[in-house]
This record gives structure tokens, C-alpha cells and sequence, in this order.
């Protein structure tokens, strides 16, 4: 899930809750959303190989 921040930056966020905190977990931070974006796709490749 990538959110835009009032910086102008975009935020990757897991999609699900973190069950201790009930809050997404943070996946990093990025200058554009094309950034954001492939970051998501590597996050999910890694978690799939």
C-alpha cells in the first residue's frame, strides 16, 4: 500500500495490520511513486522466492 505524505514523499506500507501494534509496517520512504512502486514489486518477489 503506498501513501502519499504531506512532504510530497510516498510511504510503502505492509498491506497487512502488524498484529502487536494493529498499525501497517513501514516499507520505506520515496522521493516519487515509481520508486514506491518497485520497491513494492522487490518486497513481494522476495516474499514469494
Amino acid at each position: 500500500m503506498i501513501r502519499k505524505l504531506t512532504s510530497g514523499q510516498y510511504r510503502l506500507y505492509s498491506r497487512k495490520k502488524d498484529p502487536k501494534t494493529g498499525k501497517r509496517r513501514n516499507l520505506g520512504t520515496f522521493d516519487n511513486k515509481e520508486a514506491a512502486l518497485k520497491h513494492e514489486r522487490e518486497v513481494q518477489y522476495f516474499k514469494h522466492h
